[in-house]
């Protein structure tokens, strides 16, 4: 007579339904979606994943997100599970430092600008036309050069926000490609271009009564 060894890292009081098979897959989900904020389902382990929590945990991981005031994203479209935070002490972009945020905030409205004309295909831009937007929305701040912004890169990449890609024969950093994955744009959900640009505002220095007089177009 044969028995089973009891799983004592599992918990006892709850999700004793999910089989001894599915158990190490779902704590991968959970580890990805807390740790990163988004599973990426479209290629490699990741799909077996994906396709588990889909197809057979999606209302035990939206459980275990609740207390945390996450919402599970299911993103069918782009084979994607995202961990969204439904309030804004949660927001991920506190997370990131200055330079970090208007990287993140530029690809947003890049992002935002190609969907915008109904394209269905990849939002892929290079680093030069990511660093050329960045001095265009913020032009009276500082702004990261090239050379940091790969750096930026990283970091939003380790969220699962974009990827990026080295095209063949590519000779300098600014060739490099960024696909901006729709997790980006969940992660600071504006609820339309002016509410973008009331934060890009936050970064530029204030102008004073004298300056907005200067500019303010004749009567």
């Amino acid at each position: 007579m044969s028995t089973t060894t009891p799983d004592l890292l599992w918990p006892r009081s709850f999700w004793s339904d999910v089989p001894d098979a599915d158990r190490a897959g779902l704590r991968e989900v959970l580890a990805e979606l807390l740790g990163r904020g988004v599973l990426l389902g479209d290629e490699g382990g990741g799909r077996e994943l994906y396709l588990l929590a889909r197809d057979h945990y999606r209302a035990h991981v939206e459980d275990y997100l609740a207390p945390l005031a996450l919402e599970l994203i299911v993103d069918e479209d782009h084979s994607l599970l995202q961990a969204r935070p439904r309030t804004e002490s949660c927001l991920l972009l506190g997370r990131f430092d200055k330079d970090e945020t208007l990287v993140l905030l530029t690809l947003w409205r890049l992002y935002d600008d190609e969907i915008s004309t109904g394209s269905q295909e990849a939002v892929i831009v290079t680093v030069d036309q990511l660093w050329a937007a960045l001095k265009v929305h913020f032009d009276q701040i500082i702004t990261p050069e090239k050379s940091q912004i790969e750096s930026c890169l990283a970091r939003l990449r380790r969220h699962r926000l974009i990827r990026t890609l080295k095209p063949e024969g590519m000779t300098q950093a600014g060739e490099l490609q960024i696909e901006v994955l729709p997790s980006l744009a969940r992660v600071i959900p504006f609820e339309d271009l002016a509410a973008w640009q009331a934060r890009v505002d936050t970064f530029q220095p204030m102008k004073d009564a004298a300056e907005e007089e200067e500019e303010a177009p004749p009567a």
